[in-house]
């Protein structure tokens, strides 16, 4: 259970959305406890926030912000802080979409159509330990082992081959992603194959390719609407 006495849940809601950071700052300051929340409009700025004080006990993340494609700021945050439940905010209501999202270690989805009560106790929920997962959704149905299958490859990735990889996706040259990430352009070859080696394919193109697959609405390519 909540405890409203003594401890203070540190939350960080991440969404490019001014509006829908409020609403879900009204949703979780109705769970009668402490709290200290901080936003931010894009994945730089969540990551800012998240490393100046890891002791964070819930983010709140939306699929489509600056950034982030698909499903590449949870795999980030699933790498870099595995002890940091994620809950997916999101416009979308694709059931393979929700799906993958728990395959990559979400510990709740909300729909942005949730109304306020609701989303307060999903996060409530998952606060306690538990895992928040739409009534209408069934997370075993249509199971497709070769998707699951890589997106195991995937999730074994360092949070820089994340990073590295989302900049392969966007078409960036081993000498920009190493001016982006502040590394030597050896570092990033290496990054670059070692991705190849775990996801199992041969140029970076395929490692693209094999990355698009798991989320074709949303990485690479066009982002998720939200």
């Amino acid at each position: 259970m909540l405890d409203a006495t003594t401890a203070t849940y540190r939350i960080v809601i991440a969404d490019d959305h001014p509006l829908f950071r409020g609403a879900l700052r009204e949703a979780v300051t109705g769970l009668g406890v402490r709290l200290a929340i901080a936003e931010a409009g894009s994945f730089a700025e969540m990551s800012d926030l998240i490393g100046a004080g890891p002791d964070v006990d819930l983010v709140l993340l939306d699929l489509a912000m600056p950034g982030v494609k698909g499903f590449s700021g949870l795999m980030y945050l699933r790498a870099q802080y595995p002890g940091v439940p994620v809950v997916i905010v999101s416009a979308t209501e694709d059931v393979d979409v929700i799906r993958r999202c728990f395959e990559f270690g979400a510990s709740g989805f909300i729909p942005k159509t949730l109304g306020t009560e609701a989303m307060r106790e999903a996060v409530r929920l998952v606060l306690d330990g538990g895992t928040y997962v739409p009534a209408d959704v069934d997370l075993a149905a249509n199971s497709d082992s070769e998707g699951a299958r890589l997106v195991a490859r995937l999730a074994s990735l360092t949070p820089q081959q994340v990073r590295v990889l989302m900049m392969l996706s966007e078409g960036l040259l081993n000498k920009q992603i190493a001016y982006e990430l502040t590394v030597s352009e050896a570092t990033v070859k290496a990054h670059v194959s070692a991705i190849l080696t775990k996801l199992g394919v041969d140029s970076r193109t395929q490692a693209v390719i094999a990355a698009s697959k798991i989320a074709a609405e949303g990485w690479p390519g066009q982002a998720l609407n939200g």
